[in-house]
């Protein structure tokens, strides 16, 4: 029961993360990751790589946030705690990441993947 709650759990972040961005700013977002002004952490949410245009910190603020608030309420209906559900949205994120762009490695360091 516990995995297929996690399951569905997985499922749930990547469709709000996914749904909950507009057009507009997916658009953004896929451009800034091509570009490789931004990418994924293990944490579960993006970050700059190096220094980058103030929009672009903008933009990661804004998804961000959103991303908060719907790891917020995946662990508050699954009784679990933000942290377990953040990680969980990571590895995700870092799984579909696309070659070439960049994540955060254990060590802390930008690689691309």
């Amino acid at each position: 029961m516990k995995t297929k709650s996690t399951l569905f759990s997985l499922l749930a972040i990547m469709t709000m993360m996914f749904s909950m961005v507009g057009n507009a700013w997916s658009a953004d977002l896929q451009q800034a990751k091509a570009a490789g002004q931004i990418g994924e952490q293990s944490n579960g949410y993006l970050a700059v790589v190096g220094s980058a245009p103030g929009d672009v910190q903008a933009l990661v603020n804004n998804i961000n946030g959103q991303r908060r608030a719907a790891y917020q309420k995946i662990a508050q209906s699954n009784g679990t705690s933000l942290q377990a559900v953040e990680v969980l949205a990571g590895r995700k994120a870092i799984d579909k990441t696309p070659s070439g762009q960049y994540v955060r490695s254990a060590s802390g360091q930008w690689v691309r993947k």
